[in-house]
């Protein structure tokens, strides 16, 4: 897969398991899996660029004794991923289109 688009659909996948509420990098992961496999070196990166752009916010909580991070979605984040969700119902009408199976010669 093209290195920018697998970047555009990471981006997307990580906003949108935001969208259902705040969580961490170890469950972004595991609540991605069944989908697109993201390793958290590959993760965490994205959360922190995420980050920088506004689209995430982030807490700290203490949790078995160590402090875990909290990502949530932002209003900037949410219309990210409204705009990539328009866009990609274009790409997927294209690709349908040229999957389609027809006359062959």
């Amino acid at each position: 897969m093209d290195a920018q688009i697998k970047r555009g659909l990471l981006d997307a996948c990580v906003l949108a398991v935001l969208s259902r509420g705040e969580s961490y990098g170890y469950k972004i992961t595991q609540d991605t899996s069944g989908v697109m496999a993201i390793s958290e070196s590959t993760l965490y990166p994205i959360l922190r660029r995420l980050e920088q752009q506004g689209c995430l916010s982030t807490r700290s909580q203490e949790h078995g004794g160590r402090l875990r991070k909290y990502y949530r979605l932002t209003g900037p984040g949410m219309e990210r991923l409204l705009a990539f969700r328009g866009e990609w119902r274009d790409i997927k009408h294209a690709v349908d289109y040229i999957m389609e199976e027809g006359d062959t010669p």
